[in-house]
């Protein structure tokens, strides 16, 4: 049997101005795991700002998100514009503040945000062939703007869960390793370091939401 093709979604590389490396590289272990294979995209645009990441300042410096991300993916990337969802059988986007950053503003602008329409694209055609997409961390805030009226969660975060309810979904409060699955979009989310969490943390989630998205690929 041919295995399962998981697309994944990169946004830089580090918590604050790209994807959680801890995140991104538990997901890919995840998929492996699982008995499936991935590819990394990342769009080919430049990062919104880059962080001194043991200062949390500033940085006067520009970074490419594609270029960025492909120290996680080990080179082997694609530009997000190449994303084609008949090829895959499954998106799933990691967390960091570079999807609330550089794939969308939710950092800056919450429930009044954009997404960039690559990743808007690349959500409804997976959606439009009842494809399951997955989530972790911040990322859902993205889901949920794009869809709308999508069951997902980031966890506990007051504020976050606002802005998602505000963007038009259902915010539902979970714990470490907890996946929501929306069933009418098929799309699965797990909070992840949107909780106060550790690498083990991390890993039951990334483990989670994987083997959940795999239960309905046929």
């Amino acid at each position: 049997m041919e295995k399962k093709k998981f697309a994944v979604i990169l946004s830089g590389c580090g918590v604050f101005d790209g994807a959680e490396i801890h995140e991104a590289t538990l997901t890919l272990l995840a998929i492996a795991r699982a008995g499936a294979t991935y590819q990394c995209f990342a769009p080919d645009i430049k990062q919104h700002h880059v962080i001194n990441h043991i200062t949390g300042d500033e940085m006067n410096e520009e970074r490419n998100v594609l270029v960025e991300s492909a120290r996680i993916a080990r080179g082997n990337i694609k530009p997000l514009s190449e994303f084609d969802g008949k090829d895959f059988d499954a998106l799933i986007f990691p967390g960091g503040f570079g999807a609330a950053k550089n794939l969308s503003t939710v950092a800056f602008e919450g429930a009044n945000a954009t997404v960039i329409p690559e990743v808007e694209h690349a959500i409804n055609q997976m959606v439009e062939l009842k494809k399951p997409i997955g989530a972790l961390c911040i990322s859902p805030a993205i889901l949920a703007k794009v869809l709308k009226n999508v069951n997902v969660t980031i966890g506990k975060d007051k504020g976050t869960a606002e802005a998602i309810e505000a963007m038009g979904a259902t915010h539902v409060e979970t714990d470490h390793g907890d996946v929501v699955f929306d069933e009418n979009k098929l799309v699965f989310t797990t909070p992840c370091y949107m909780l106060d969490a550790t690498i083990t943390d991390i890993d039951d989630g990334a483990t989670n939401v994987v083997n959940e998205m795999m239960k309905v690929m046929s």
